[in-house]
């Protein structure tokens, strides 16, 4: 089917598809056509251009957009979305003045999730995560990483894979999956957490490759979890699969995590709320994409990632959600949009480029999400009647979406 966009206020993120990302000041750049129309044939987009400019072309369905804008639909390179139940006590206990680290301490954190999610039937977790995947489509997602690390043994680990695998085969929305098995010690490897470290690299990893449930392979690299020398270990038996790394690091300390990341050509290393000077030089010589997760700042209390220490530098910088239970109970990227430009000052430009090419890039989809290209996947927002593009995180309460088209698809 062949449908024409017309009368569009502003398409917003046309590019050329040679460019993957985009860093440093070209980030303030968000190139655009006013007054434009919109061509797409079944789930790709096949023409854009002015008004003045559009082909005399027989079209299945003329919409009119006048007053609205057109912008690509957000890629969200960094989520936990397949999990099972909620954290809201622990959510109560922080009110109450415990902080991340002695929640996880005292059993919870990522260890109740993961005992929650070893209970959790396959069909349940499918239902569960299924109704999240439906909602953030709605938000105007239109590719998700989605990682395992909330079974820590190889049954349940499989099972949040194929889950994700399964919502990616019946939604029309692109999904890449990550093996993240070491996202934590289970108790009984409390004291000897290497022993761990070579049952997620020799057990689990051959398994999960096997089944081709994974994309990529991801350590949480930081104190009290995994070492730098477990991280290595873990990437290099990822290497030996085919599996690009993507590291947690820089949450709460550097230890190294980034050094780990850029040394082994890692896709992207994620969180950053902690950067030293030398973390900075390592990721300017490097191609790894630094990640920032600012809705997990807002729910932590805990430090923004310095975006414009990172953009300053020349470097590039995506945006992504970091939906888990625990942290971050939210897949909205409008609100990790506002919240990278009231809090982290980034610019709208600067937050709509990290949403949209640098996530597709983070998630090594460049060629076909993230920008308005001939070619590219049919993956965008409608907005409602706007004055401009700022006022998506100005109005950070407000849904401004009219619709989203995912896959050619209208929802």
């Amino acid at each position: 089917m062949k449908i024409a966009f017309t009368n569009i206020k502003e398409l917003l993120q046309i590019r050329d598809i040679s460019v993957k990302k985009v860093a440093g000041a070209d980030l303030k750049i968000l190139p655009s056509l006013k007054n434009a129309f919109l061509i797409i044939e079944n789930d790709i987009i096949s023409d854009f251009g002015l008004m003045q400019d559009i082909p005399n072309l027989k079209v299945d369905k003329t919409i009119d957009v006048s007053g609205k804008m057109i912008l690509p639909s957000w890629c969200d390179s960094h989520t936990h979305l397949v999990y099972a139940g909620n954290r809201e006590g622990e959510f109560v206990d922080r009110i109450n003045g415990l902080s991340y680290e002695e929640i996880a301490n005292k059993g919870g954190g990522i260890l109740n999730s993961a005992k929650k999610l070893q209970e959790t039937s396959l069909e349940d977790l499918y239902k569960q995560s299924a109704e999240r995947l439906e909602e953030i489509m709605a938000l105007g997602t239109g590719a998700v990483e989605i990682k395992s690390g909330y079974g820590l043994r190889l049954d349940a680990e499989i099972k949040m894979l194929t889950v994700a695998r399964k919502l990616a085969k019946n939604y029309p929305i692109t999904i890449k999956t990550t093996f993240l098995g070491a996202h934590a010690f289970p108790k009984e490897f409390k004291e000897n957490k290497d022993a761990y470290v070579d049952l997620v690299c020799n057990t689990m990893l051959p398994k999960i490759a096997k089944a081709n449930l994974a994309d990529f392979i991801d350590v949480f690299c930081e104190t009290g979890y995994f070492s730098v020398e477990q991280t290595e270990k873990i990437i290099l038996a990822g290497k030996k699969y085919g599996l690009q790394a993507k590291i947690h690091s820089n949450q709460f300390t550097s230890i190294g995590g980034i050094q780990v990341a850029t040394k082994h050509d890692a896709l992207s290393v994620d969180h950053l709320e902690i950067l030293t000077d030398m973390d900075l030089e390592s990721l300017q010589n490097s191609s790894v994409m630094p990640v920032s997760l600012p809705s997990c700042s807002y729910f932590l209390s805990i430090p923004y990632t310095p975006a414009r220490k990172i953009i300053d530098a020349g470097l590039p910088l995506a945006l992504a959600t970091d939906y888990n239970p625990g942290s971050t109970p939210s897949g909205n990227m409008n609100f990790v949009v506002a919240t990278a430009c009231i809090k982290m000052r980034m610019t709208p430009e600067e937050a709509i480029n990290a949403a949209t090419i640098n996530g597709a890039y983070a998630m090594h989809i460049a060629d076909t999400h993230g920008s308005i290209t001939k070619g590219k996947k049919a993956n965008f927002i409608v907005t409602k009647k706007i004055n401009s593009y700022a006022k998506i995180p100005y109005a950070f309460g407000s849904n401004l979406i009219d619709f989203v088209v995912l896959d050619g698809e209208i929802g």
